[in-house]
């Protein structure tokens, strides 16, 4: 069995009345299995940055313990630090070095051996040659987050945390670092919190998932499970026949629908009724020309948090 390498118990943060006197973490308790990537979710403000911050010992939690391979954090901050890493769209390295020599003094404080060729190697990867002689604060917001990328991966860690890493790269580089993160957990079993608003992203590469709301824990569980508490899918249908006789079943059978124009309507129903209506439907004078079945993301189950509806999908 896979041990856990990052457990965090009863974790909270409040800020004073000097900055309005607000609970940003609320009690939350996670784990973080070896080899395991597990999605960090939530609106803005709920919670995921500084939690991510009391993790690295950026932010000092008000209360709650962290422990990473089985170790209390604190007590061995600067062992684990050597092990973990940390990697975001929106962190910023020295501005007046240029690429080669940030990732050089990076490399040092991790006591990275061979360390131009490591850099090198992952350089490449992420076909970012031409960065490594530009100043870090030329850099645009894209690359700025590769050269970020690069940094985290310099020691090898066995543990990295990554706060929207993605979130101002094009779509072909954020793919490689996509198909990189799947690459790192195949074949050197690393572990990754992720946070991202990039519902597709999460779906591809995380195997649990756990959604915070106004610091609170709402949801955790796997992707797939998490897009079956929804229940309802949209069931498009092209036909042939009287706008009118839709209308009448699908009014007769209580259906929630939108017409597209006179001959499509969208239907939003419980996905176990879709093919209960589409049999239904095909017994009367209506012909149905093309069936499309929109079924839940998890960017609806997104949605739903986003709009204050967990009491509706924390089933």
């Amino acid at each position: 069995m896979k041990q856990n390498i990052l457990e965090v118990r009863n974790l909270i943060k409040h800020y004073g009345p000097c900055i309005g006197g607000y609970t940003a973490v609320n009690d939350i308790s996670f784990y973080l299995r070896e080899g395991e990537v597990v999605g960090f979710l939530g609106p803005n403000g709920a919670g995921k940055t500084t939690t991510i911050q009391i993790l690295l010992g950026i932010t000092l939690a008000t209360s709650g313990s962290i422990q990473y391979f089985g170790k209390d954090f604190y007590q061995n901050k600067q062992h684990i630090l050597q092990r973990i890493n940390y990697a975001s769209a929106f962190n910023t390295l020295q501005g007046r070095l240029n690429v080669m020599e940030n990732l050089l003094v990076f490399a040092g404080l991790y006591k990275v051996k061979n360390p131009r060729n490591k850099i090198m190697n992952l350089i490449e990867y992420f076909h970012s040659e031409e960065l490594l002689s530009k100043i870090y604060w030329n850099l645009s917001a894209g690359q700025k987050t590769r050269v970020n990328i690069i940094k985290s991966l310099l020691n090898d860690p066995e543990l990295i945390l990554m706060d929207e890493p993605t979130a101002s790269l094009d779509p072909d580089v954020a793919d490689r670092t996509l198909s990189l993160i799947e690459d790192l957990k195949r074949k050197q079993n690393i572990s990754l919190l992720y946070t991202s608003h990039n519902m597709d992203e999460v779906a591809r590469i995380c195997d649990r998932v756990i959604f915070l709301d106004k610091g609170n824990i709402v949801a955790e569980d796997t992707p797939l499970n998490l897009t079956k508490r929804i229940g309802q899918a949209v069931l498009r249908l092209s036909f042939d026949g009287s706008k009118e006789n839709m209308v009448k079943y699908l009014d007769s059978h209580n259906q929630k629908y939108k017409f597209i124009n006179n001959f499509i309507v969208s239907i939003v129903t419980e996905e176990k009724m879709i093919p209960k209506l589409i049999f239904g439907i095909s017994k009367t004078d209506l012909y149905i020309t093309d069936i499309e079945v929109q079924k839940p993301t998890l960017k609806d189950f997104f949605l739903q948090i986003a709009k204050g509806g967990t009491k509706h999908v924390n089933a």
